[in-house]
């Protein structure tokens, strides 16, 4: 792999403390979301930072895509679901689903555009054949 960039962070604590950037830009309060609903401390967690990285640059690619076929995506928007969730006993996993609206385009070309997408994605990349991703032009 020819390095292009690398982001570099620290967290501390685990899902219940910090995480922050080298830069300093991002430094965030990280909570476990069970803790969230009963009202405790404001914050994210790590499956929260996961689908807005993951959303962000699968937009970006459906972007890079779009263009090399001379097709107009600004008005589309992708959300990333990320469930944290049980693979076996005692074993934690992840799954995605991202829905990906197109409006200006008809379903084929979204479809196609989303696939595309798919295989020039980093995040995509990365994740194939371990974790569960399930794409939907809707």
């Amino acid at each position: 792999m020819t390095k292009l960039y690398t982001a570099v962070a620290k967290a501390t604590g685990g899902r219940d403390g910090r995480t922050r950037t080298e830069d300093g830009v991002l430094d965030l309060l990280l909570v476990p979301p069970r803790r969230r609903r009963q009202g405790g401390r404001v914050g994210t967690d790590p499956e929260q930072l996961f689908a807005a990285g993951y959303a962000a640059c699968f937009q970006s690619a459906l972007s890079e895509v779009a263009r090399n076929d001379r097709l107009d995506v600004s008005s589309s928007e992708v959300t990333a679901k990320v469930t944290l969730g049980m693979i076996d006993e005692g074993e934690y996993g992840l799954a995605v689903e991202l829905r990906v609206h197109i409006p200006d385009l008809d379903t084929d070309q979204a479809a196609r555009l989303v696939e595309e997408a798919d295989a020039v994605c980093p995040y995509s990349n990365a994740l194939r054949g371990n974790v569960d991703v399930t794409l939907l032009a809707v």
